[in-house]
């Protein structure tokens, strides 16, 4: 487009030229008339006595004079019937065109394009009787013109263009890159240990949500390496005091140093107790590492949360006695069974009670229930907090404890609850913590609904995958 547009002005441009420069050619022409009247015309000195100028001395006095200053254009004398009579290229003799006079226009000569501009001057002035002065130019000339000056400004076009995509490839690869180095550097560092390591990079952008998605993820793998150390360090403090034990009363049996039979008994019992104490816990370890790895199975079968709820409560009912707890149920007789595994069924409702059983004040009430709540049933067990009221937001972690001092022997590991989580989400539940208006301590436990009271075909024997 640009070639097109700059070769029309350029042919507009010749057109032009050429129609000014006819009327110097004609005037020329007129110049070596030797039979022109007009007194201001001054005649050529090779004029000979009038009536005795021939064509051939005025064609030699067009051809020596005129034509040299041509400067590529091409000279046509033509009679009033267009006929040529000189053609300064001696091609076109008495052959016939139409040419307008006073126009500059396009005409084919000899099957090429040419710009013409004719002049009309007196007939029989000169031995040819002319009566139309041509000058034509090729349009290739105006073409190639036009390439050239295109050419010159495409160069400095180019040129220009050429420094400012220089600069902007300048900037943008500095945009580019620093983000891009920094993210790296901080990718390093996360690798050497650095996990408090963040980047500053922001917008609205791909690279700026890359520099979001990488804090993000940083943030992600600090919390997860502080939830591995607080586990290494709670699951080794756990272990050294009942390790403690084993070896202190096992290295008294040994050594004989208990000196009677009563010692040696109470020795013995400890060390089966503190034994225990750390088979469950390494129990509790093993399950919660299975659930979080998937690779725990669920037979997921309908189940009577009523019937389930009340064996609950008559395993904790001795307990709950022993602290003067009263224990009510609450479950209505439409209530739907529930899709879960019965046995995982039975590890969540048990721990549920069995935290209430132990950290509800003496002589309080625990009330466990279950409501419908969409095409799920809720299942609520609630008692007083206590004195030491436990954060719902940190009760699902690994050896949490509302009450630091409470030893393990006491108040278990603070595994169960998170166990629970997770074979909750396993079963396509949930279950969480919060505080009713009166401050007792709830726990809510969300499961499916079953389809109907018989085992659904496609669940099984599921496993979590």
């Amino acid at each position: 487009m640009t070639w097109v547009f700059v070769r029309d002005l350029e042919f507009q441009s010749a057109q032009a030229q050429l129609g000014r420069n006819v009327i110097t050619v004609t005037a020329q022409v007129r110049h070596e008339e030797c039979f022109n009247p007009l007194p201001r015309i001054a005649r050529p000195a090779t004029c000979p006595r009038p009536g005795l100028d021939t064509p051939s001395d005025f064609l030699d006095r067009l051809t020596g004079l005129i034509a040299p200053t041509l400067s590529g254009n091409r000279l046509l004398l033509l009679r009033a019937d267009h006929v040529v009579v000189y053609d300064s290229q001696d091609s076109l003799l008495g052959h016939q065109i139409s040419i307008a006079a006073g126009v500059p226009s396009r005409a084919s000569l000899e099957g090429h394009s040419y710009f013409v501009a004719a002049q009309q001057i007196p007939p029989g002035q000169d031995p040819l009787h002319a009566s139309y002065v041509v000058l034509a130019q090729p349009q290739t000339f105006a073409a190639s013109a036009a390439a050239g000056e295109l050419a010159s400004r495409l160069l400095e076009a180019g040129g220009a263009a050429l420094v400012v995509a220089m600069l902007l490839v300048l900037l943008i690869s500095q945009s580019l890159t620093r983000p891009l180095t920094q993210l790296a550097s901080a990718a390093e560092d996360i690798a050497a240990g650095n996990y408090s390591r963040r980047v500053s990079i922001k917008g609205q952008d791909e690279i700026g949500m890359l520099g979001s998605a990488f804090n993000r993820m940083g943030e992600a793998v600090e919390r997860a390496r502080k939830v591995q150390r607080d586990f290494l360090a709670n699951v080794s403090h756990e272990l050294k005091t009942p390790l403690t034990s084993l070896i202190g009363f096992s290295q008294a049996l040994v050594d004989g140093s208990l000196l009677n039979e009563n010692e040696r008994t109470r020795a013995a019992t400890i060390v089966h107790e503190e034994s225990e104490r750390v088979l469950r816990m390494a129990q509790e370890l093993l399950d919660l590492a299975r659930v979080e790895a998937g690779s725990i199975s669920l037979h997921i079968t309908a189940v009577d949360l009523g019937g389930q709820l009340q064996q609950e409560l008559e395993i904790v009912r001795p307990r709950a006695r022993a602290r003067e707890l009263s224990l009510n149920l609450n479950v209505p007789d439409d209530i739907p069974p529930v899709a879960a595994d019965q046995e995982r069924l039975h590890q969540i409702l048990d721990n549920l009670l069995d935290n209430a059983v132990k950290y509800a004040p003496v002589g309080s009430t625990i009330n466990a229930a279950a409501r419908m709540s969409g095409g799920s049933v809720e299942t609520v067990v609630s008692n007083p907090a206590g004195v030491h009221r436990p954060d719902p937001d940190r009760m699902f972690d690994r050896f949490y404890r509302a009450d630091p001092s409470r030893s393990a022997a006491a108040g278990g590991v603070g595994l169960g609850l998170s166990i629970s989580r997770e074979l909750a989400a396993a079963m396509k539940g949930r279950l969480w913590a919060d505080f009713d208006d009166s401050g007792n301590l709830r726990m809510h436990l969300m499961l499916p609904a079953a389809r109907d009271a018989r085992v659904e075909p496609d669940s099984a024997a599921a496993a979590v995958a």
